[in-house]
């Protein structure tokens, strides 16, 4: 689980000491442990469980679980008031002293792993109140909370910019594609190949992509996204107004993109041959994403060739040795649930781990679905009324994982030329794929030419 250091010798010998009950199950303080092992609580409880005392400080897979999974129930500025109202120390000097930096560090803990949680305005004002009541009359701890919420405001605008970065990157598609359609001859659409030829070099830059879009991803997207209603929650886990789970949506709509992209450069060539080169080469492209352990990008070519449009080409795959496509196939074969892909997977996952390999970038959908079907799987409420803590350390444990990947540092330079075009090059609708599949190797049949025939009325028409 994510971890952030402490404040250095800010803090006590009793830091780290957790408060367990006996180990066989038994409720205590509205918690209910099983050897030793948090398993459900009420939410309130599990509250106060996540705010530090005198003598306690939560263990940090605890604050992980607990802020990922509580905006199932509570808002996460509600959340805030709630901690802000448990931490206001109404003690001795001595005890004070001895409080403090721990929920210093229990909000650091916040800042670092939730940031974007406090773009809610909210979040960041109730913050800032309750460190300039903790920090008040204490140079150091000023210091601290002055380092806490300008690390915190740095993460906020970067995001800011990202997001301003992929509108502007939209906006240039949508301008090419627009461009292309309005003179469709006298565009001059350069494919892949002709931009790099080098498959391994792509492939580079495919994860770059891939790195960068997974980096601001919150982990609060994948609970975020999958919110409903709880019969047993009162209607207070659905919030018409939670905040939209806007990076994990951009990073598949890359994937459907990028499929989409290596489909209409495949259809796009007139002659036989530029189609069999163009096809050849995205074959190798997806095999060097999978030596480099980017399994998104592979998939998505995959999914781009196993296209109707493509697929159906079939004197153009006839040109085309497909044993490597074929292995890679297999690789990826959703039978048994996606299990050689799972496997490979934990071999890239367990290299990372021991340092022989950097880079792994995993299937995003299926990773997604994992989720879903984890948080679908059981209910968030038991009929006692009490949060099911132990399906959420579950789903803290996936999500964990995730944030190992997307950390991942890649040592290879960045090409500006082959980003903006694998960004922003042009791609066909699902129609106009078709259609260009259509021109370059005829219907077959009578379905295909009355669609041929559709397509042509309807698209060309529009030029």
């Amino acid at each position: 689980m994510p971890q952030t250091p402490p404040f250095t010798g800010q803090l006590t010998g009793g830091y780290n000491k957790n408060l367990y009950p006996p180990k066989e199950e038994e409720e205590y303080a509205g918690l209910r442990y099983h050897d030793n092992s948090l398993v459900s609580g009420s939410l309130e409880a599990l509250i106060h469980h996540l705010v530090p005392t005198v003598d306690y400080y939560p263990d940090r897979t605890y604050i992980f679980t607990f802020l990922l999974s509580s905006r199932l129930f509570i808002r996460p500025y509600e959340l805030m008031c709630k901690v802000c109202h448990l931490s206001d120390p109404q003690a001795d000097m001595m005890k004070i002293r001895k409080i403090i930096p721990k929920i210093l560090q229990l909000l650091t803990e916040w800042t670092e792993t939730f940031p974007y949680d406090f773009r809610d305005e909210r979040m960041m004002l109730s913050l800032k109140e309750l460190t300039q009541r903790l920090a008040k009359g204490d140079e150091a701890y000023r210091k601290a909370v002055r380092q806490m919420i300008q690390r915190l405001i740095r993460r906020l605008a970067v995001r800011s910019q990202y997001e301003e970065a992929l509108l502007m990157i939209n906006t240039t598609a949508a301008d090419r594609l627009t461009a292309l359609k309005a003179k469709p001859q006298a565009a001059i659409q350069r494919d892949t190949p002709s931009i790099c030829s080098d498959p391994f070099t792509v492939a580079l830059q495919l994860t770059h992509i891939e790195l960068e879009r997974l980096s601001y991803i919150g982990p609060e997207e994948f609970i975020q996204a999958f919110i409903q209603k709880d019969a047993l929650d009162n209607d207070k886990s659905c919030f018409s107004n939670q905040k939209k789970a806007s990076s994990l949506e951009a990073y598949v709509e890359w994937f459907n993109r990028l499929s989409y992209l290596v489909a209409t450069e495949i259809c796009m060539p007139v002659k036989k041959k530029h189609r069999a080169r163009v096809l050849e080469f995205f074959i190798d492209v997806a095999h060097e994403c999978f030596s480099i352990g980017n399994f998104n990008s592979l998939m998505a070519i995959i999914s781009g060739m196993n296209m109707s449009p493509v697929s159906r080409l079939k004197k153009t795959w006839s040109k085309v040795k497909t044993a490597k496509f074929d292995m890679l196939e297999r690789q990826m074969d959703p039978s048994n649930n996606f299990y050689n892909y799972r496997t490979a997977l934990r071999a890239a996952t367990q290299s990372v781990h021991s340092s022989r390999k950097k880079i792994v970038v995993p299937f995003f959908s299926l990773l997604v679905k994992d989720i879903y079907f984890l948080n679908e799987g059981c209910g968030s409420r038991l009929q006692n009324g009490h949060v099911n803590f132990q399906k959420f350390r579950e789903l803290a444990k996936q999500v964990s994982e995730f944030l190992t990947w997307k950390k991942a540092e890649f040592p290879f330079e960045k090409d500006r030329r082959i980003l903006q075009h694998l960004l922003t090059a042009p791609v066909f609708s699902e129609d106009a794929l078709y259609l260009a599949s259509y021109e370059s190797e005829g219907p077959e049949n009578n379905t295909e030419k009355h669609r041929w025939k559709s397509l042509r009325s309807t698209l060309l028409s529009r030029v």
